[in-house]
């Protein structure tokens, strides 16, 4: 039964890899063949499945799509170019505020949000939009690290290890990853000054967005402070956090379909809901739980643990820069699905405390957030850019885009890397 998990876990990565666009439906096939073959018994489908994490990423999906269409972001960005002296710091400001709103939302929700005000800034202006636009990409992927809700790898690392919404700013009296984040943000922003240094063009002002709604942007609000205030709840409902958040989601379109008389709202919010990426996630979880149910993820850890002769300097920095690695080049979802119950092996086996585990959870999280960096495949708001600047007219070649991305990623790993070690080790 193992070699044919192995054999089906292999298949499954392999139709993962080259067809990106039936992804959701063979880990979905693939997770029901896991139980119809017994890999994974019937009965564990139930637990098997992280629901909490499902309803997180449906409601957090369906609050931002809300507070998109109210234009609130656009306004804030607005704002913020105003007081802009020239071109280049008006880029280094909409990158860093796209990393700032990406903490919170959506990675790709974030750059359709921000990547049209740099587009339009371009257009005025009559200069490239493609580095620019890079630019609000990567460091929108960085900050998916930052909090609870920032990534779809943060909600699942959350899951998996108890992390509350505070714990990623501060956990057991310790710097946070939130901030860890930040100063790897500022770091890497060395180089994107460095890139833009000769853009010093002046930007004429042009009128502020008008809100629409002030609705969202409350609902947001909320949701991160229901988050925050749940964690210092003992002994809570698992699906807590998913409740608070699909709650807030329905509220929110109540409200609209109210407001505005009709139901529209409902459609297109639903619609902005990737349900491909739950489907994804949802069959995902079931071939890790067959993975784990015949011993195979103990396997994976044994072999991690005797490759790094058991130090954990070592086996940390092989599961930060693998991560790394790979993640440029696989979507970082499935491989952190993966992984997790790996470490979760690794540090049994080695019996390691709280402490030392969370160094090697936190290193999962920062490699495989930031590698997706590396190549203009390794991550959907990477994808979502380019294909923004292929509808412009702008095809961007991989060598373009890695001359930016590369040393960006190379600098905001190396910072998290020595930061995370330096305060949970």
């Amino acid at each position: 039964m193992k070699i044919a998990a192995l054999v089906l876990f292999l298949v499954t990565y392999v139709l993962l890899l080259t067809l990106p666009k039936w992804r959701a439906y063979i880990a979905a096939f693939m997770g029901f063949l896991f139980m119809c073959i017994g890999i994974l018994p019937w009965g564990d489908f139930a637990s098997a499945i992280d629901w909490n994490v499902l309803m997180i990423i449906a409601g957090t999906m369906g609050i931002v799509a809300l507070f998109i269409e109210s234009k609130m972001p656009a306004l804030l960005a607005d704002l913020l170019i105003a007081r802009m002296p020239n071109v280049k710091w008006a880029i280094i400001a909409l990158s860093l505020f796209a990393g700032l709103v990406s903490a919170f939302v959506d990675n790709v929700a974030t750059v359709l949000m921000v990547a049209p005000i740099a587009l339009s800034l371009s257009k005025k202006l009559e200069i490239s939009p493609v580095p620019g636009i890079i630019a609000i990409a990567v460091s929108s992927n960085l900050q998916g690290a930052a909090t609870l809700v920032g990534d779809t790898t943060s909600i699942m690392l959350g899951s998996e290890t108890g992390m509350t919404f505070i714990d990623f700013f501060v956990m057991d009296g310790k710097m946070g990853m939130f901030w860890i984040v930040q100063i790897a943000a500022l770091a890497a922003t060395l180089y994107l000054l460095l890139i833009f240094r000769k853009d010093k063009q002046k930007i004429e002002h042009s009128e502020r967005t008008e809100v629409k709604d002030f609705f969202p942007s409350v609902l947001l609000i909320v949701m991160l402070a229901l988050l925050i205030g749940v964690s210092f709840i003992p002994d809570k409902p698992d699906v807590t956090p998913g409740i608070i958040c699909l709650g807030l989601m329905v509220v929110g379109m109540i409200y609209t379909v109210i407001r505005r008389r009709n139901f529209s709202c409902v459609k297109n919010t639903l619609k902005e809901i990737d349900f491909k990426t739950l489907l994804l996630l949802a069959g995902i979880f079931l071939i890790i739980g067959g993975l784990d149910a015949v011993g195979i993820i103990d396997d994976i850890a044994d072999i991690l643990v005797r490759a790094s002769g058991g130090n954990l300097f070592a086996l940390y920095s092989l599961l930060v820069w693998a991560s790394v690695l790979v993640s440029a080049f696989i979507d970082n979802i499935p491989y952190v699905a993966t992984m997790l119950p790996v470490i979760a092996g690794i540090a049994a086996s080695m019996g390691m405390g709280t402490g030392e585990s969370m160094v090697l959870y936190l290193g999962l999280l920062s490699g495989a957030t930031l590698g997706g960096n590396l190549t203009p495949i390794g991550a959907s708001a990477n994808i979502t850019a380019t294909g923004i600047l292929r509808k412009e007219g702008y095809e961007v070649k991989t060598l373009q885009y890695m001359k930016i991305s590369v040393p960006f990623t190379l600098i905001a790993v190396l910072v998290g890397y020595g930061l995370v070690w330096a305060v949970y080790a």
